[in-house]
């Protein structure tokens, strides 16, 4: 009776090729399922036979149909998509828990189920590393709106804050500088920047989206909107306590210094400045920009340091589990204290576990759901959960991985540091430069076998940033 076992129906099916012996192996199969009460021992699904190998061909221990119940259990902790998969999270693990009885916000539950049910291997009292946007307040302005993350919004997000901003088309966030450095990244549309040098160099760009600028702090800078469905885009500063209300603003300073000091600065009668604003105009509707040769003011004086870089435009690292764009002074000469990756993380991959040893990561998730456990040491570990639009940070040295939850969209994320370069450590990396003695010794004491499978696997000891979707399927 040769077969190949099949366990796609969740139960180990033999095809035969006698039919009788087939109804008879299936029949005798549900009889025993019964006996031994199949709710207790439900068959492995795909996610656990690539983790077990062999091994999810025995009895398995995971519900894909109801993993939010008193009678699942999973002592691996895989993922769940609760949003895909449109669950309802419970904190139920392994047989422990129970039901909310009180009120709910049942939509910030299903973003969160490892929140609601945490992994069993979380541990600690971890700080909160996760913040969405979408609990942000907004400004809104004359054909825009801008609102940040900070160190107020998230009390861990000390080395860099964010902004996210937009403006419709022609609409100018007007003519300002920063106490700290500006990083950004447009996320949608088209944009022209202006800004000065210390040299008295004039720089003019027009961008759009996977685009990049950074201005060094103290640099005057504009920026306005030239697609007809608006332009929005993440503006980073290099200071978690930094406030977009602290700007230093033209208009601002012109409205409190007195008219007499404009005439003699600008050598003009003073009754010229009785009309102008009489406060901050901050984001306003501006008039249609023309062609940038045309915008050049007499006596243009081109700057010698491009504060603009196409990201997107960059090959890729390309591999088995998706794509890496890393920006940082090394192709970016002009920043010098933020350096960034951009992620593509395919269905169901993993950016590999890793630890960055010169910053904090601050993470912006722009498409896709995701998984991610922060080590910190002293036994403590704890997993978040975050959806497009959300900001994620992990502290210098904090071990981690991301895990696309998905199994049918791509994961998108922007790495971002307050550094000159991008840094991390590889943890398949460094235990395959280390010696497999010692290897097996930390890991395996007791299991030859499974450790003779590590080391072969781990044998090449090249990093892999994004790890391709493991299967031990044929």
């Amino acid at each position: 009776m040769r077969g190949a076992i099949n366990h796609e129906m969740g139960l180990p099916v033999l095809r035969l090729r006698s039919i009788s012996n087939s109804v008879i192996l299936v029949l005798l199969a549900w009889s025993l399922l019964i006996v031994n009460d199949c709710s207790a021992f439900p068959s492995p699904d795909r996610q656990s036979q690539r983790l077990l190998g062999t091994q999810a061909q025995s009895p398995a221990i995971l519900f894909r149909d109801k993993p939010f119940t008193p009678g699942h259990r999973d002592p691996y902790d895989h993922r769940l998509d609760s949003v895909g998969q449109d669950l309802e999270p419970l904190p139920f693990r392994n047989g422990n828990g129970a039901t909310f009885q009180g009120p709910r916000n049942r939509d910030r539950e299903r973003q969160n189920p490892d929140l609601v049910r945490p992994p069993s291997t979380d541990h600690g009292n971890m700080a909160n590393m996760r913040w969405s946007f979408a609990d942000s307040h907004i400004r809104i302005e004359e054909g825009g709106w801008t609102r940040q993350t900070t160190i107020r919004e998230l009390p861990t997000s000390k080395q860099l804050a964010g902004v996210n901003m937009r403006l419709e088309k022609g609409v100018i966030r007007e003519l300002h500088w920063h106490t700290e450095a500006e990083w950004a990244y447009i996320l949608s549309g088209k944009l022209r920047v202006t800004a000065l040098d210390t040299e008295g160099g004039s720089f003019m760009d027009d961008l759009e989206e996977g685009d990049l600028w950074y201005f060094p702090a103290g640099h005057p800078h504009s920026l306005q909107g030239l697609s007809p469905n608006g332009t929005e885009f993440l503006l980073i500063f290099d200071d978690g306590g930094f406030s977009e209300e602290s700007t230093f603003i033209l208009t601002d300073w012109l409205a409190r210094t007195p008219k007499s000091v404009l005439s003699e600065n600008f050598g003009l009668a003073p009754e010229i400045f009785d009309r102008i604003p009489k406060s901050e105009k901050y984001i306003f509707q501006g008039s249609l920009p023309s062609d940038i040769k045309k915008e050049r003011p007499p006596g243009f004086k081109k700057s010698k340091y491009q504060f603009t870089h196409k990201m997107l435009e960059q090959e890729p690292l390309r591999t088995a589990g998706g794509e890496v764009r890393i920006t940082d002074s090394t192709n970016f000469p002009v920043s010098k204290t933020v350096a960034a990756a951009h992620l593509r993380i395919n269905p169901g991959a993993i950016r590999e576990m890793h630890w960055h040893p010169n910053a904090d990561e601050w993470s912006y998730f722009k498409k896709g759901r995701a998984r991610v456990t922060i080590f910190a040491a002293e036994g403590t570990a704890r997993t978040f959960d975050y959806v497009a639009g959300d900001v994620g940070i992990v502290p210098q040295n904090m071990g981690h991985f991301i895990e696309n939850l998905s199994e049918e969209e791509p994961l998108e994320v922007l790495e971002i540091f307050r550094s000159d370069k991008f840094q991390d450590f590889s943890l398949f990396q460094w235990l395959g430069e280390t010696p497999r003695r010692m290897v097996a010794d930390h890991l395996f004491a007791s299991d030859k076998e499974a450790a003779d499978t590590f080391l072969k696997q781990i044998q090449s000891a090249e990093k892999e940033p994004i790890k391709g979707k493991f299967s031990t399927e044929a």
